[in-house]
């Protein structure tokens, strides 16, 4: 027998999220980045012992009525099926008395890793639906977030992996570009909110890469505001971390190129042949890299005044042992020459290293809406044509591809939730439109 109340105590429910695998999206801190929404913590126990913990946020919409939604479902054992029986009993009578038209969640259970298919998900979809949850199919209608996620596990057992030992499993392409980069002019710096308070020319540098990104890749974009107040909300726990192109250390670089290539040319007559091969891949590799030098040279031209560009860039939140890149990006200038993109996720992922993190979390990609599996689960969840760059790049970081159930619904007023339903793609689409438009 559990019992069910909306909690208080918000210290008590932050530390049962944190100690038991919660995420960010869950905590009592996202009531003050989310604030179109009504937020409500509930808890449940076992005798004393708090065994789940929940923050349900409502909306009102036109046509609609109050939406609520769960973001990333309740924290608790889903293998406990009278603990879930029960949280549903009472949330029906919670949606009632509250006047909700639906009540939307998406539980952080794996469908398939890596393609491969999980026990566990498919059990997890037949106690949701036989309890009366409804699968939502169409990725159009998420509340919030794609049904995927790309991890990248930071432990064997109960060993911590080095940075070091994360990146021999990257792809090889991978590995040459972060050793590449700072050999191109690359620098990075970390920023806090009190950083960004100090000095707003660090938001303006990201939101210019994002800006970038967002024209780029179709992402819907947050502005620098929002972005703040991430950093704010989770002061201790987040992270802005910015990578510059820096002509006057490419210069240098480059000038020190050119003295190893005079050098090895004045060497070259009367070597031996060993050493002559030596001395040739010198200047062949000076040679080369000459090249690359006057290509970003030429791109980063425009930028007369400054020294200094910022070319890449990404927003992390660190919570309960998950680091996870909320926003990021790179600028089109010099974007392949320096292959900052790759430079800036290592140092992310270095990051949730240095912090304990058990996983990092690269973010999703956005999807299509896949067709059902005969057991009424999602199929295959497959990258948009426009993402499939964005998923092939996270997956040279030996990123796992998790593909969770999904979205559930627990359906109070059919009628209102049905006309949600089919309006919100809609919506979105003409949201995302007006955005762009007013952007532009």
């Amino acid at each position: 027998m559990y019992t069910f109340k909306v909690e208080t105590d918000l210290k008590a429910y932050d530390k049962f999220i944190e100690e038991n695998g919660g995420q960010y999206i869950q905590c009592s801190a996202w009531q003050n980045v989310k604030t179109t929404w009504k937020c409500t913590y509930y808890c449940g126990f076992e005798g004393e012992k708090r065994v789940l913990a929940v923050l349900v946020m409502e909306r009102s919409l036109p046509v609609a009525g109050k939406i609520w939604y769960a973001s990333g479902g309740a924290v608790c054992d889903y293998n406990n099926r009278e603990l879930l029986e029960e949280f549903t009993e009472f949330m029906r009578g919670e949606m009632k008395k509250g006047g909700a038209t639906c009540f939307i969640m998406d539980p952080p259970v794996s469908l398939r890793i890596n393609g491969e298919e999980r026990d566990e998900g498919h059990k997890m979809h037949k106690v949701l639906t036989d309890l009366g949850y409804e699968l939502n199919p169409s990725i159009e209608n998420y509340t919030y977030k794609q049904p995927v996620q790309l991890f990248i596990p930071l432990y064997e057992g109960d060993t911590q992996l080095t940075a070091d030992k994360i990146l021999k499993k990257c792809d090889k392409g991978v590995r040459y570009s972060i050793r590449i980069g700072e050999q191109r002019g690359l620098v990075a710096e970390s920023y806090t909110y009190e950083d960004v308070e100090k000095n707003p020319r660090i938001m303006d540098d990201f939101m210019a890469v994002m800006r970038d990104t967002s024209e780029r890749d179709s992402f819907v974009e947050r502005n620098g505001e929002y972005c703040t107040k991430l950093l704010r909300e989770f002061r201790g726990h987040s992270d802005l971390k910015l990578v510059y192109y820096d002509k006057d250390i490419d210069e240098s670089l480059q000038a020190e190129r050119l003295q190893k290539k005079e050098k090895a040319l004045s060497e070259l007559e009367g070597a031996h042949e060993k050493k002559q091969r030596q001395l040739r891949e010198i200047i062949d590799s000076a040679d080369k890299q000459t090249e690359h030098y006057e290509k970003r040279m030429a791109e980063a031209e425009e930028f007369t005044k400054e020294r200094r560009i910022c070319v890449a860039g990404g927003l992390s939140i660190y919570y309960a042992g998950m680091g996870s890149c909320l926003f990021g990006g790179t600028r089109n200038v010099i974007r392949n020459n320096t292959r900052s993109s790759h430079y800036l996720n290592y140092l992310r992922l270095c990051e949730s290293v240095k912090r304990g993190c058990k996983i990092h979390d690269l973010g999703y990609v956005i999807v299509k809406s896949p067709e059902l599996q005969g057991d009424g689960t999602l199929g295959e969840l497959v990258p948009q044509d426009n993402f499939k760059g964005i998923y092939d790049f996270k997956k040279s970081f030996s990123a796992d591809y998790h593909e969770f159930i999904g979205e559930y619904v627990l359906v109070g007023n059919a009628l209102k939730y049905y006309s949600y339903a089919k309006l919100m793609p809609t919506a979105k689409k003409a949201k995302i439109k007006a955005i762009k438009m007013l952007r532009r």
